[in-house]
């Protein structure tokens, strides 16, 4: 997502809510959901389905060489039996990836591990960030939304800084935007792990939006970060 321009206003954190699954508007101006922004979240529980990173998948037993991350090292999934999807292992982390994508040597975060895309359309990619930590559990950094606002760079920066017209539903001077459309945490066997569905737009249309998905969690005083994406197109 370096290519994106994402503009940032001043932040305030937002209060952490006792339900587990709510829609909000704190990161890159966001903008008020209208109801067809209902189908942009089918959309996004899709592509969390099909790149199978579902947190409900976490937890599973590992093998004797996954035993330093501990029995909660099945970070991302345990594997499914499904041709369309081939099993990654990675250190300390499991994936199911899309068998017709390709590995990809494009680095784009801090502490990228793997990153994967689609062979005919490289908006369509997923990538895993794992980096040191001296929190204990994912839930030190705050809410969902308060962790995403720490590790925004995970949705772009803006780099054009003139003047627009308020237009597409932009505020002036706003090239890009950014909406949570839903924020989660699960508990699986005392570990905590967040999910993130956020829709990112830029003012040229391009692929009418970006979905981004994000699970996060910490182990072992590390952090790892599984995001997706796909165009809305």
């Amino acid at each position: 997502l370096h290519h994106l321009s994402l503009t940032t206003p001043a932040r305030t954190s937002s209060p952490r809510h006792v339900a587990n699954s709510r829609s909000t508007q704190t990161v890159c101006r966001a903008q008020k959901q209208t109801s067809g922004e209902e189908d942009v979240a089918v959309v996004s529980r899709r592509l969390a389905l099909t790149v199978l990173i579902g947190a409900a998948a976490v937890g599973s037993k590992v093998s004797p060489a996954d035993a330093a991350y501990g029995e909660a090292a099945n970070v991302f999934g345990k594997p499914k039996t499904n041709t369309e999807f081939l099993p990654y292992n990675g250190d300390g982390f499991k994936l199911n990836i899309p068998s017709k994508w390709n590995p990809s040597k494009e680095v784009e975060y801090p502490g990228q591990v793997l990153r994967y895309e689609d062979n005919f359309d490289s908006t369509s990619n997923v990538a895993v960030m794992v980096t040191p930590t001296d929190k204990k559990s994912i839930a030190d950094y705050g809410s969902p939304e308060e962790f995403l606002l720490k590790v925004d760079y995970l949705l772009g920066k803006q780099a054009y800084f003139g003047n627009t017209d308020a237009e597409g539903g932009f505020d002036s001077g706003a090239v890009a935007t950014a909406n949570i459309l839903e924020s989660s945490t699960s508990n699986v066997s005392g570990k905590e792990y967040y999910f993130l569905s956020v829709l990112t737009r830029t003012a040229d249309g391009d692929e009418g939006g970006k979905h981004q998905l994000i699970i996060a969690t910490v182990d072992n005083g590390k952090l790892y970060i599984c995001k997706a994406q796909a165009g809305d197109k």
